[in-house]
């Protein structure tokens, strides 16, 4: 008989204890944890969620012509863990599956033997894709089909109908759906919308069975915009910069076109551009917008924006003579003024239609510094105009404190201060809409027109006739007589400005050619600043040259598709003003083709 073992009792007692412990833990858990996630799996198994995307609205230019727009596709991707083990059971066959993956391959217009070997090397994924952007018919043929394991999620796709026009302005969308440059990003949050989401009840083959309509919330599509942009003269103005730039050889260069009596902008060009469609091709370089963000020393463009107040304020008149000794001219406290070519004493009129460094700097030792800033703090240099797009640069007007002696002919000549683009032009159609700031603008108004008289006056309306006058004159006799037009009377300035190297002081083979006009003059309805950056000096280099025949071209181009009637002749400066200009001769003055030509053209 063996002998009782309390020690082995106690051990078996123990176990026995501890399997039951086990035990009633296991029922514990599966009926609390245990429970909830077999809950929660069987939900996975028999539901989908499944995210429902806002489609991104579009973006019209003013006429109603599509910019940028969004075209649903569709992504197919396939569970080949599932469509193995749906092909394994009972009354199917791998066979069944090598001649669906064969048809499917068919319809995509792949190699049937690629297809098959990447669900073989995925067998434990549940979630394979295998083609992008599909149009509505091969979603369709795919459907039919009614194959375990595959399913169709749409996507959107955004698409730029018509290529690089306007690509600065719109800017981009990124593989997520956001927008990163341009409209597309100031305005994302609009034009995203917000997605909604759909949750459905599914079969064994995993097909929609049922929808209750409090597991469905729609999406919520963008809304589109309207820009004040106007497509054709968004072409005419890149045709003309390219062109211009390509001519010169030029690093780059910049056009905005602007409503004069609203601010609306209709036309903001860079070269090189690029194809928002293809943002790869492209750098951050290239797609940014220097027509506002980049900011550059004007040059002789500056001109017309102290003469205005001057005038003005009876500071000089458009008949004064200024002294001018010939070629150079030495400040009182011993610098050098160079002009372009040598004239002798020079009217207030012709010192702006000569662009005479030599007459603004004397211009500007009479005004001195304080009035000097004062007036262009008026102009609101140094300061962002508020349009509706990303990264404005706000330019440069530095505090009076920072001037020295240097500045009075610096600035008077257009350096020591620094424009963008946009705030060029924006200035200039003061002298084209009575003298008022306007508000630039990339979106178009929808109600009641500007009213210019609520806006800031920076010159009167007697000066600004003036000053429109002497700019006609620029044309017609001055530095930009290249720009002068067969059909209309276009009033603008030059720029020719030496770019500053630092330290070094400023290039004498680097320049920026400009120049700003406006037409017609008698009652303007458009105005230009076209900016080209370091053309080549051994092809021409003055803004005269390089820059007015393109925008006197671009704006012949733009009024004839507004179908602006030309305009009528111009008449010749005021008989008090006309015995002190140079080489004076009336007979310049009627253009080269009669009136009724024009009309007819």
């Amino acid at each position: 008989m063996t002998n009782f073992s309390p020690t082995r009792a106690a051990a078996v007692l123990l176990v026995v204890c501890g399997l039951l412990t086990g035990m009633l833990a296991r029922v514990i858990y599966l009926e609390t944890i245990g429970r909830q996630q077999t809950i929660a799996q069987a939900d996975r198994q028999q539901h989908q969620n499944q995210i429902l995307p806002a489609r991104r609205g579009p973006i019209y230019d003013r006429n109603g012509m599509l910019l940028a727009g969004t075209i649903q596709t569709q992504t197919l991707f396939i569970d080949p863990k599932f469509m193995a083990d749906y092909y394994q059971q009972d009354g199917h066959s791998l066979v069944e599956m090598d001649d669906a993956i064969a048809t499917l391959a068919k319809i995509l217009e792949r190699d049937t033997f690629e297809l098959a070997q990447l669900l073989s090397d995925r067998s434990t994924s549940r979630f394979v894709k295998i083609a992008e952007n599909l149009d509505e018919s091969t979603a369709e043929q795919i459907r039919r089909l009614d194959l375990p394991g595959i399913g169709l999620q749409p996507t959107s796709e955004r698409y730029y109908p018509m290529g690089s026009i306007a690509a600065h302005v719109l800017g981009g969308v990124g593989k997520d759906g956001h927008g990163l440059e341009g409209i597309e990003l100031r305005f994302d949050k609009r034009l995203s919308g917000k997605d909604g989401w759909e949750r459905m009840l599914k079969d064994a083959h995993h097909r929609a069975i049922s929808l209750a309509g409090e597991n469905y919330v729609p999406a919520e599509h963008g809304q589109r915009l309207i820009l004040s942009i106007d497509a054709n003269i968004q072409m005419i103005a890149e045709q003309e910069l390219s062109a211009t730039c390509e001519k010169f050889k030029a690093k780059r260069g910049e056009v905005v076109v602007m409503d004069p009596n609203t601010g609306e902008i209709l036309a903001m060009a860079n070269w090189p551009t690029f194809n928002p469609q293809n943002l790869n091709d492209s750098n951050e370089e290239i797609r940014r917008d220097r027509a506002i963000c980049d900011s550059y020393e004007p040059g002789s463009t500056n001109k017309p924006f102290i003469v205005g107040p001057a005038l003005e304020a009876g500071l000089t008149r458009i008949n004064e003579v200024w002294p001018v000794p010939g070629k150079t001219y030495k400040t009182p406290y011993g610098r050098t003024i160079t002009d372009v070519h040598s004239y002798g004493p020079l009217s207030m009129w012709d010192g702006l239609v000569k662009s005479s460094n030599i007459v603004m700097s004397m211009l500007g030792e009479r005004l001195g510094n304080p009035r000097l800033h004062e007036i262009l703090s008026g102009w609101d240099y140094g300061q962002s105009t508020g349009i509706e797009l990303p990264g404005e640069d706000p330019g440069r007007l530095n505090p009076l404190r920072m001037w020295t002696k240097y500045s009075t002919e610096s600035i008077a000549q257009g350096y020591e201060l620094r424009v963008t683009p946009i705030q060029l032009c924006r200035n200039f159609c003061a002298y084209a809409n009575g003298g008022y700031l306007v508000h630039p603008t990339i979106l178009k108004e929808i109600g009641q027109p500007v009213n210019l008289q609520t806006l800031p006056q920076v010159v009167d309306s007697a000066t600004v006739l003036q000053m429109r006058q002497i700019l006609c004159d620029v044309v017609v006799r001055g530095t930009a007589t290249k720009a002068r037009s067969d059909f209309w009377n276009i009033f603008g300035k030059t720029g020719t400005a030496h770019i500053s190297e630092g330290k070094t002081g400023y290039s004498l083979t680097r320049f920026t050619s400009s120049f700003m006009c406006g037409a017609p003059a008698e009652n303007p309805r458009l105005v230009t600043a076209f900016i080209v950056h370091e053309p080549d000096p051994s092809i021409a280099h003055f803004g005269g040259t390089v820059s007015a025949p393109g925008a006197a071209q671009l704006m012949e181009r733009a009024l004839t598709y507004l179908q602006v009637p030309p305009s009528p002749e111009l008449q010749p400066p005021p008989a008090s003003v006309q015995p002190v200009l140079v080489d004076f001769d009336p007979r310049i003055y009627p253009r080269h083709v009669p009136l009724e030509s024009a009309a007819a053209q």
